[in-house]
């Protein structure tokens, strides 16, 4: 899957910006080939020097899906309310949604060393 990952950094008027921001889910959710949306609110910042109060991520199948959608009349209407409610405030980012299942993880793991034999530790 590709996502169009979208940072929102902290507003002047977060309360404003919340009022604002259903404008832009609404036009937004309309997207082509739009196959599931994730909402982040940020709590905490634990390194960086990067300052994010919410990550919004909308999901496509594909590269060209995501494409498409961003260059429809609501994924260039909705990028337009975007800036608005956020005063440019925002860092938009094209990405390769790639996930591992948990037993590859697990395949990566070295073996235990057992003891000596004879050793019941």
């Amino acid at each position: 899957m590709f996502k169009l990952i979208i940072l929102v950094e902290p507003q002047e008027d977060w309360l404003q910006f919340e009022q604002a921001w259903p404008q832009f889910l609404a036009i937004a959710e309309k997207m082509p080939g739009l196959q599931r949306e994730v909402n982040s609110p940020i709590y905490t910042t634990l390194h960086g020097n990067n300052e994010v109060a919410m990550i919004h991520e909308l999901y496509f199948n594909s590269q060209e899906d995501l494409r498409l959608a961003m260059t429809s009349d609501e994924g260039k209407e909705s990028g337009k309310i975007l800036q608005i409610i956020t005063h440019g405030k925002v860092t938009l980012l094209f990405a390769d949604h790639l996930e591992d299942e948990f037993k590859n993880i697990e395949a990566l793991k070295k073996p235990e060393i057992e003891g000596p034999p004879g050793d019941k530790a």
